[in-house]
């Protein structure tokens, strides 16, 4: 069992995703993703976790959300649900609070939104909540890596 997260994939004005690049051990790789977390604070809604996690891990709120798409990581293994937010209309407004932890280390990047894609579509950029939201950001935009 567990408990499920949101991913957010955050779009500029100028077509770019904020990237952060953080280790993950199992792996033994800095992974190029999305902010992302757990659904871990009671009463918490999923899109309520997922503006916690951007503002947490890059300092940015937005004005503008919706959904964008869901997927199961691992089906075979665990019923961990991932629910990927897209959200607009960004401002950095900063931390009023101590980085701590993972938090502290990440590198965070706008990039072009088509190259993200074809990083995703290369196996660069290998991860799984990365991958779902650009591909799935691309397709509603109609953005292809030969743009």
């Amino acid at each position: 069992a567990h408990p499920g997260a949101v991913a957010v994939i955050a779009l500029n004005e100028q077509q770019e995703i904020l990237l952060i690049k953080q280790y993950r051990h199992p792996v033994r790789e800095y992974l190029w993703e999305v902010p992302a977390g757990l659904l871990d604070m009671p009463g918490e809604s999923r899109l309520e976790a997922a503006k916690r996690e951007l503002l947490e891990e890059t300092g940015y709120i937005a004005n503008d959300w919706q959904e964008l798409i869901e997927f199961h990581t691992t089906p075979g293994g665990n019923d961990e649900t991932i629910s990927i937010f897209l959200a607009k209309d960004l401002r950095l407004q900063g931390h009023d609070f101590e980085l701590e932890g993972e938090e502290v280390d990440l590198e965070v990047r706008w990039v072009p939104l088509a190259d993200a894609l074809s990083s995703v579509m290369q196996s660069q950029m290998r991860s799984p909540s990365a991958g779902y939201g650009i591909m799935a950001l691309a397709h509603q935009l109609g953005v292809s890596i030969n743009d």
